[in-house]
C-alpha cells in the first residue's frame, strides 16, 4: 500500500499532463511557459521556505551529504568508462554523461514528503543545495571537453560560473540556508504566502513533465539511454546502500538517501546539452526510459 499511496499520485498526475498534451489542451507553448514557471520561481521559493524552516545539518545530515557524493563521484567515473569503452560519438557523450547521474528533483522532493515529511524534505532540500552545483561543474566540463569546439580556459569558466551562479535552485537553497542560520522567522502572512506557492509547485511540475514526455527517438537512441537509466537506477542504489551502511547513515537519512538514489534523471538534461552541441534526441530519449523504470527502482526502495 505505501507504493500505491506514495507512487500512483505522481504518475496519475503525469498521466494527466500527458494525456492533455495529446488531446490538444495544452501545447508546447504552454508547457515551456510552465515549465519556466516552475523551474525559476515555483521550485525555488519551496526550497527557500522548507530550507528557511530547518534547524540546521546534524551529524547524520553531514554524513548522508558524504555518502552521497561519493556514490554520484564512483558513477560519473562508470559512465565515462563505458563511454570511453563504447567509443561514443562526441555529440552523444555529453547526453550519457548527464543521464547517468543527475536527479530529477521534482519527483524526489514529491517522493520524500510523501513518505518522510518535513525531516525528510529537510535532509532532501540541503542535498539538493550540495549536489547541483557538484553535479553541474562535472557535467558542464565533460560537455565543454567534447563539444566538438577548444574554447580557452576563461571561456570555460565563465560557462561553469554562469551555471552555478544563475542556477535557481542553488540560489532557492542557499538563501533559506542563510536565513535559517540567522535564526530569524519570516512573519505568518509572508510563511502563508509562501505555503501557497509551495502547494502549487509539484502538481504543476509533474503535469509539465508528463506533458513532455516524448517516445521519438526511442528507436535509435534506446541502447544508450537504456545503459544510462542501469547506472543511475541500478548501480547508483546498489553502491549507495553500501556507502550509506559505510558512513554509518541511518533513519530518515538513510531513507532519504535510498529515494534519492532511485529518482530518475533530470529534464534538464535535454536543456543543457541543446546549449553544449551534445544530442538532444538521446537526452530526451534517456529521460523518458529512466522516468517510467524509476517507478521500478522506487518501488523497491519504499518495500525495502
Amino acid at each position: 500500500m505505501i507504493i500505491l499511496n506514495t507512487l500512483f499520485p505522481l504518475l496519475a498526475m503525469m498521466a494527466l499532463g500527458y494525456m492533455l498534451k495529446r488531446r490538444g489542451m495544452t501545447s508546447n507553448e504552454f508547457l515551456n511557459t510552465l515549465d519556466k514557471l516552475v523551474y525559476y520561481i515555483f521550485f525555488p521559493v519551496m526550497l527557500f521556505w522548507k530550507t528557511a524552516k530547518s534547524t540546521g545539518t546534524d551529524a547524520s545530515g553531514t554524513m548522508l551529504l558524504l555518502a552521497v557524493l561519493t556514490t554520484v563521484f564512483l558513477a560519473s567515473v562508470l559512465s565515462y568508462l563505458y563511454i570511453r569503452t563504447t567509443k561514443m560519438p562526441n555529440k552523444s557523450i555529453g547526453s550519457f554523461f548527464q543521464a547517468s547521474f543527475r536527479f530529477n528533483t521534482y519527483i524526489g522532493m514529491a517522493t520524500v514528503l510523501t513518505v518522510l515529511g518535513e525531516e525528510g524534505i529537510r535532509l532532501f532540500s540541503i542535498l539538493i543545495g550540495c549536489l547541483i552545483p557538484v553535479i553541474n561543474v562535472l557535467s558542464v566540463s565533460v560537455m565543454i571537453w567534447h563539444s566538438g569546439s577548444t574554447p580557452s580556459m576563461v571561456q570555460r569558466l565563465h560557462i561553469l560560473l554562469r551555471a552555478l551562479i544563475s542556477n535557481p535552485l542553488i540560489i532557492g537553497c542557499a538563501a533559506g540556508l542563510l536565513l535559517s542560520g540567522s535564526g530569524y522567522r519570516v512573519p505568518a502572512f509572508i510563511d502563508n504566502f509562501l505555503a501557497l506557492v509551495a502547494s502549487m509547485t509539484l502538481p504543476l511540475a509533474l503535469i509539465s513533465m508528463g506533458g513532455t514526455l516524448t517516445f521519438a527517438g526511442i528507436s535509435k537512441h534506446w541502447p544508450n539511454a537504456l545503459a544510462a537509466s542501469a547506472i543511475k537506477l541500478l548501480i547508483m542504489p546498489v553502491t549507495g546502500y553500501y556507502m550509506l551502511i559505510l558512513f554509518c547513515v541511518s533513519d530518515t537519512a538513510f531513507k532519504t538517501g535510498m529515494i534519492y538514489f532511485c529518482l530518475p534523471t533530470s529534464t534538464a538534461i535535454a536543456v543543457l546539452s541543446a546549449q553544449l552541441n551534445s544530442d538532444v534526441e538521446l537526452a530526451s530519449t534517456a529521460v523518458m526510459i529512466s522516468t517510467l523504470l524509476s517507478f521500478i527502482s522506487l518501488s523497491v526502495a519504499l518495500i525495502l
